[in-house]
């Protein structure tokens, strides 16, 4: 039986948080989430106190263009701004650019729909995803770190004695926030980030 071999070690971070189209419980199907905003932090991990680059985006669904009541609600995320907004298959490469080199680049996210999400979008606007396989859920890696149960960024945030910091289901505010968690969470041991793999 062959080992699958370990990653290369990262030196960059790249913290995505989005949000989607979303309905309530009883009409909601995740097959039909669209991308809305895409947040961002690139953390150089060789300096994890230093203030990291940000990106924030507003994307304008194709498929459901009209918010629900219920998304914009979570969100706080008005229909005029994703009315204003380019399609994904504008934004998603701006993004990348924004990354520039993706090598030495660990994708990470507080759970997998994050990864799931972007997949989908770009299947579904004919884009390559460009992140590989390697993706670290930063959701399983915290609650590893602190011998806890995985639990809601909200929670997290509580738990690690901090108050949240903007607004929760807002895409540059989670990524923040997810961060904070991280890297509290993290100590000394910030190079680990760069090893791992959820």
């Amino acid at each position: 039986m062959s080992e699958v071999p370990a990653p290369s070690p990262a030196h960059k971070l790249l913290v995505v948080d989005l949000e989607a189209t979303c309905w309530e419980r009883r009409v909601h199907r995740a097959e039909d989430m669209e991308t809305i905003e895409i947040g961002a932090l690139l953390v150089e991990l060789a300096d994890p106190d230093a203030p990291p680059r940000e990106f924030q985006a507003f994307v304008r669904p194709r498929e459901r263009p009209e918010l629900s009541a219920f998304c914009r609600e979570l969100t706080g995320i008005r229909q005029a701004d994703v009315d204003a907004a380019l399609g994904f298959e504008r934004v998603f490469p701006r993004f990348v650019e924004w990354i520039g080199p993706l090598d030495g680049l660990r994708f990470a996210s507080w759970g997998r729909y994050d990864r799931r999400q972007l997949e989908t979008d770009c299947a579904r606007h004919g884009l390559a995803y460009p992140f590989g396989d390697e993706h670290l859920n930063l959701k399983h890696w915290w609650a590893a770190k602190r011998g806890s149960k995985p639990c809601g960024l909200a929670q997290a945030v509580v738990k690690s004695g901090f108050v949240f910091d903007g607004e929760h289901h807002r895409g540059l505010d989670d990524a923040r926030n997810i961060w904070r968690v991280v890297r509290a969470a993290a100590g000394s041991a910030v190079d680990e980030l760069g090893h791992a793999v959820t």
